[in-house]
């Protein structure tokens, strides 16, 4: 079994690799960045998914789905920020990327009914004002009920 410190430490690189690189690493990758086994990776993977701190993906527990706010799939929700290409899981993610990031960040996304492009900015740690409205269908509290398909 896995001490704090050592969820901790695979919690700090996992974050790491996506602020450097974009992408969300698998449990391999992990485990050669923190010297760990690859199952102790993984059993970090599942302590983070308990305290809803991270998402592995449906069927393969080697990936990461989310890393909250980072998507580890491309969405609808594209973060430009550091020169590079980030996805967030919803709109309220994507601004908590550049607050993550503590960057200015261009954020090309689409409205999810109609399709239009809205394109929102953050610049010096705050949000341009749009007169954009996101609605979000599903309660705050029920978010973790499905949180993929919320």
């Amino acid at each position: 079994m896995l001490n704090e410190d050592t969820v901790t430490r695979v919690k700090l690189a996992i974050y790491g690799m996506i602020a450097d690189t974009g992408a969300i690493p698998n449990s391999m990758e992990l485990a050669w960045a923190t010297g760990l086994a690859e199952t102790s990776v993984r059993e970090a993977f599942s302590r983070l998914h308990v305290k809803r701190l991270l998402v592995p993906e449906p069927g393969d527990s080697s990936r990461i789905r989310m890393a909250p706010p980072f998507s580890g799939i491309p969405t609808a929700f594209p973060v430009d920020a550091t020169g590079k290409r980030y996805y967030a899981n919803c709109i309220w993610d994507a601004y908590g990327i550049a607050a993550a990031l503590h960057t200015d960040a261009i954020i090309p996304a689409r409205d999810g009914y109609s399709g239009e492009a809205l394109t929102l900015e953050v610049k010096g740690e705050r949000p341009i004002p749009q007169p954009y409205v996101a609605h979000f269908a599903v309660p705050a509290a029920r978010w973790w009920d499905d949180i993929i398909h919320t």
